[in-house]
């Protein structure tokens, strides 16, 4: 338990909150907690300085009496302090009676507009959330109060810090690790079979094709894919002529001697090779012209001629049913998953460095360029006011339901053990002030008679 000693003053209303702990128990629903004054403090501790602060306003309120007894039938001073000890029970029990009439029935009797809270807690929720939503959650308010925070500068500054952008790295890194996991095989399996083979059904592919080869070919660059499968395929010719002479052994007549064949063999093999090597060395070689030709009448046909499309949208619709394409899809995402798991796990992986410098960059910028910074608070203050105009009242109904599903004697004994402490210093001001009173009275009274 606490042991936390009363506090000298009275709470400020405008603190921030804090939640309390060891409720009483109670087989009906209660609210939480409120966070207030007092924050950290637990239930019992409130109940003890609730306690201390009714002892004392009952304490003057008993004061007040034995001196008005005391005094009374007196003149003179006395006649003054009896006048005041009379104001002050006055006061004393007055504000007693407002303050316990908030909670319940004074003395348990039905007087009207007594017990307010458990009997109108609804009306209560329900003005607090037309406050709240005609006071805060007003779109200049929400506006002026994110313009003035300058988040964007706060955030540079806090990111120029490199243990908080190594920080930030982490979190990101270890968040989009966990993501990684989550995703299964399955997940990928229905978004290949649910979504994208679906989707790419529809979409007809000949089109598409044909404007990527057109682009292609006004660009010169299916050259440099030609030079590079000519590159590899003279060096893969030049490295095993006996795998092309196996070949074009297994295809000679079965009559033709074998040391014929060898000869004629190799010779086609030296022949080949050659033949790549002019291709890949000339530019404008015929073959190379005839292949240019070829890609561009492919390229006109799937565009504009139906039966070439006709046969590119037969030749999709059987790729995308065959099972490799669900296998080849789940094998990418998962080498794709590895290689940035392992990226993500290490401090020094490429991934995180980059996030690293984004992150610094990024930071830089806020800091020098004003333009940046009012831009970024301006779509800030757009979106915070765009979510409060847009669901600002389903945010304030939260208030109105959730007070409404609190029991209601329950739910006063909850305030008045959150606020009542507070409350007694209105009986003891009213003791007080209403004893001062009851003198200027007395006195007024005296120099008029």
């Amino acid at each position: 338990m606490s042991t936390h000693t009363e506090p000298t003053r009275p709470a400020d209303p405008g603190s921030h909150p804090g939640s309390g702990a060891a409720a009483p128990s109670s087989p009906r629903r209660g609210p939480s907690v409120p966070r207030g004054a007092g924050a950290g403090l637990t239930d019992d501790d409130r109940r003890r300085a609730l306690r201390r602060m009714r002892s004392v306003a009952l304490g003057l309120l008993i004061l007040a009496a034995g001196v008005y007894l005391a005094t009374l039938g007196q003149d003179g001073f006395w006649g003054f302090v009896n006048a005041g000890a009379e104001a002050s029970m006055v006061g004393a029990i007055a504000d007693w009676f407002a303050v316990t009439a908030l909670f319940r029935h004074p003395l348990g009797l039905p007087i009207p507009h007594t017990a307010l809270v458990p009997r109108r807690k609804d009306d209560l929720g329900q003005g607090l959330e037309d406050f709240v939503t005609e006071n805060f959650l007003v779109a200049d308010v929400v506006r002026e109060r994110i313009l003035a925070a300058a988040v964007s500068r706060r955030v540079g500054e806090w990111l120029a810090d490199p243990a908080h952008a190594d920080r930030l790295v982490a979190e990101v890194a270890d968040v989009a690790v966990v993501a990684l996991g989550k995703v299964r095989d399955d997940h990928i399996e229905a978004l290949v079979t649910e979504a994208l083979v679906p989707r790419f059904r529809e979409e007809p592919i000949a089109p598409l094709l044909g404007g990527l080869l057109s682009e292609a070919m006004h660009d010169d660059l299916h050259h440099g894919v030609v030079d590079l499968a000519l590159a590899e395929l003279h060096d893969w010719l030049r490295e095993n002529p006996g795998t092309v002479q196996e070949v074009l052994e297994e295809r000679a007549p079965w009559w033709a001697p074998e040391s014929l064949n060898e000869r004629i063999s190799a010779r086609i093999h030296l022949e080949v090779v050659r033949w790549v090597a002019d291709i890949r060395l000339d530019p404008q070689h015929r073959a190379r012209r005839a292949l240019d030709s070829l890609l561009r009448r492919l390229a006109d046909g799937l565009l504009t001629d139906p039966d070439t499309q006709a046969r590119a949208e037969r030749l999709k619709d059987r790729l995308l049913d065959h099972p490799a394409v669900i296998s080849t899809g789940i094998a990418l995402w998962n080498a794709l998953r590895r290689a940035l798991g392992s990226s993500l796990d290490d401090p020094a992986g490429a991934v995180r460095v980059r996030l690293r410098q984004e992150a610094t960059g990024f930071a830089e910028r806020l800091h020098t360029d004003d333009a940046l910074r009012a831009r970024l608070d301006g779509l800030l203050a757009d979106a915070v006011v765009f979510a409060v105009e847009r669901y600002g009242r389903e945010l304030t109904t939260v208030i109105t339901h959730t007070i409404q599903s609190w029991d209601g004697r329950e739910a006063a004994e909850r305030i008045e053990l959150h606020v009542g402490r507070d409350l007694q210093f209105i009986r003891i001001n009213g003791t007080i002030v209403g004893g001062l009173v009851g003198v200027l009275i007395h006195g007024v009274s005296l120099l008029v008679g």
